[in-house]
């Protein structure tokens, strides 16, 4: 019996090990390498420094931004967005982006930053 209770806590002991989680600073604004995707396929929402959207060159509200995601999901499901927002962006902005496309339940989204070389 104190074979197993031994045994049962050296496992607990372990468990608890590997669920432990590193924290550090966040500074991912730049990425080590790039993913090629199909750019025909591709939804780019841009958001400038003052947290101005663009779609296609053209300023837009998030309401329109939303209708362009809607109609783009329609019309090729496999479409992927892509947002893309200035290093010095406040990051409401950007979450308003986010918090919109996970309304949609939009799946298939990059963030793109960046590549450092």
């Amino acid at each position: 019996m104190s074979d197993v209770a031994f045994l049962l806590l050296i496992f607990i002991m372990l468990v608890a090990l590997i669920s432990q989680r590193a924290e550090g600073p966040i500074d991912r604004a730049e990425a080590r390498f790039a993913v090629q995707t199909d750019a025909d396929r591709n939804l780019e929402i841009w958001i400038d420094r003052d947290g101005g959207l663009h779609i296609d060159g053209r300023r837009a509200s998030l309401p329109e931004v939303e209708d362009a995601v809607a109609a783009a999901h329609v019309g090729s499901p496999e479409t992927r967005v892509h947002v893309v927002a200035d290093r010095d962006t406040a990051y409401r902005h950007v979450s308003a982006v986010l918090e919109m496309l996970q309304i949609l339940e939009y799946r298939a989204v990059s963030l793109v930053v960046r590549s450092v070389e």
